[in-house]
């Protein structure tokens, strides 16, 4: 592996945030106007973004010295240690805001608090880049106009990759691009819409920021603010989940807001080459002929009427079920009654009913972790059901985490096959998906995927299981980390947050995000010892 290369990548990614990291700062400074000179340096709001905006340039700066831009760094290996080691140096230089800011109202600072601040920060930005929408705060109304941005355009910039854009922005980082597109891109295969891969990434961030457009113009037409709106199309189109209101989307009770975000959710599940395809192309035959997008479809739809016969016949589950659930604050007897009224409300009627229920399976399926009703109090057999949905994820090369809905069709195909050859052994099946024959090695490469994100998801189980008093609560943490969206059930339910977990919980979810986002391969190969070897 050719290090300099490496240090030179980074280093030029660092620039790229620094840059980035003016546009929120510039909304800091905005909020906090008048400014004396004084103020501007100290004020909690500005500094940890003089800081972060500083401290990633110089550093920066010294890897691009440090380093050299070289023919040399073409293979895999640099691809993929080029993206993971830029996202865990960005994530460490994009905390600082947070970092500063928690630290500054704490009421008095010992290495303890400094560390419970830097681990909370890097937690929550963590969470932003890899769009698990996870959050550690307990008070998001609370925070300023500038960290609330940044913390939605991390969301963003993660969702389509940093590493993305700046391939469309610096096409020249030679070989190696095309090894860092696909350690970053989500899903099997990594099509190119142009031969030359800066028009590639031009094009998907041009297709991104045109839906962005879309839903934020929709959600302020539907009362939003301009702010409010830009931030949740944010956290929408990068199926993230971070929303400026602590009740989330259900903040605001509206059908149109609602709807708006469905659809929109939905177009985020599916792969941005469709929507290129049909909004530049004019190719709709691509709905009704692309294998992965039907079944998309299929199960999305499954999921709902199930999601919806249910609760028609049952409704909520029983308060002795719902009582029984951990919660990391005790609540009274009163206040559990208030909720569940609250959530019974919401799918008395039947239009309630269905509009909660598509959202909740389009926000779990396409991993956004979005949330207008309460799903834990739904019945368990929903519960298991929305699980089960973290990890189809949404489509190959869409900005959904999990597994990717292809990668389950092959999975489902290649268990047939075993079945059919076992009982007919001389039978050759090859496997087709839609007639297209699918390569034997991508086939066991998917395979090996899904065994390896099983092994590390029951591992990690295993390790939460050790850290927190629930084990439902440990289970569903790390799926809805491992497959990036953000609320799971129990103690991280749709109305908890990460902030009681234990210091040693979140690192351990921090790795899940990274794991997850980077589609666990991209970071094994970087911290592989033979992928340093020569």
């Amino acid at each position: 592996m050719s290090l300099r290369f490496v240090l030179y990548a980074v280093g030029k990614l660092c620039i790229v945030l620094a840059a980035i990291m003016l546009v929120p700062a510039a909304i800091a400074v905005a909020e906090c106007l008048p400014l004396t000179p004084r103020a501007a340096f100290f004020n909690p709001r500005l500094v940890g973004f003089w800081v972060g905006i500083v401290g990633a340039f110089m550093c920066g700066a010294v890897l691009v010295l440090a380093g050299r831009k070289s023919a040399g760094g073409n293979s895999a290996r640099e691809g993929f240690a080029i993206v993971t080691f830029s996202w865990i140096i960005l994530t460490f230089f994009s905390s600082f805001p947070l970092f500063v800011y928690f630290l500054a109202n704490e009421p008095w600072v010992d290495p303890a608090r400094v560390l419970r601040c830097f681990t909370n920060a890097y937690f929550e930005i963590m969470s932003g880049y890899t769009t698990t929408g996870a959050t550690i705060l307990t008070d998001i109304e609370a925070l300023p106009k500038g960290i609330l941005f940044w913390r939605s355009m991390t969301h963003w910039l993660g969702g389509m990759g940093i590493v993305t854009l700046a391939l469309a922005i610096f096409p020249a980082f030679g070989v190696a691009g095309y090894q860092m597109f696909r350690g970053e891109l989500p899903g099997p295969t990594k099509e190119r819409l142009r031969p030359r891969l800066a028009q590639t990434a031009k094009i998907l961030w041009g297709v991104y920021a045109l839906l962005t457009a879309a839903e934020t113009a929709l959600l302020y037409i539907g009362g939003m603010s301009l702010f409010d709106s830009l931030c949740h199309a944010f956290g929408t189109m990068a199926t993230g989940g971070f929303s400026t209101r602590n009740a989330s989307i259900g903040a605001y009770t509206s059908a149109y807001v609602d709807w708006v975000v469905i659809i929109f959710m939905f177009f985020a599940g599916i792969n941005f080459m469709i929507h290129y395809r049909v909004l530049f192309n004019g190719k709709f035959n691509v709905l009704s002929t692309d294998p992965e997008f039907r079944f998309y479809i299929l199960v999305v739809s499954a999921a709902v009427c199930v999601t919806v016969t249910v609760l028609s016949i049952g409704g909520l589950a029983g308060k002795e079920s719902v009582a029984r659930s951990f919660r990391p604050t005790a609540i009274s007897d009163t206040q559990l009654d208030a909720r569940m009224n609250a959530e019974a409300a919401k799918v008395a009627p039947t239009g309630g009913m269905i509009r909660h229920a598509v959202f909740q399976v389009v926000s779990i399926t396409t991993t956004t972790g979005f949330c207008t009703a309460d799903f834990d109090m739904w019945p368990d057999v929903l519960r298991l059901m929305l699980v089960a949905l973290m990890f189809f994820g949404g489509c190959a090369g869409s900005t959904g985490g999990g597994m990717k809905m292809i990668r389950i069709m092959v999975v489902l195909k290649a268990a047939w096959r075993h079945v059919k050859t076992t009982v007919q052994p001389r039978l050759v099946a090859p496997i087709k998906i839609s007639g297209t024959l699918i390569e034997e090695k991508l086939v066991h490469t998917i395979t090996g995927f899904f065994l390896l994100f099983i092994l590390l998801f029951a591992f990690f189980s295993l390790v939460m299981s050790c850290i927190v008093p629930d084990f439902t609560t440990a289970i569903t943490s790390v799926a809805a980390t491992m497959c990036n969206i953000g609320p799971g059930l129990s103690g991280i339910g749709p109305t908890e947050t990460y902030a009681w977990i234990p210091l040693s919980g979140k690192w351990v979810l921090i790795i899940c995000m990274l794991l997850g986002r980077l589609e666990v391969f991209t970071v094994l190969i970087a911290f592989a010892p033979i992928s340093w070897r020569k």
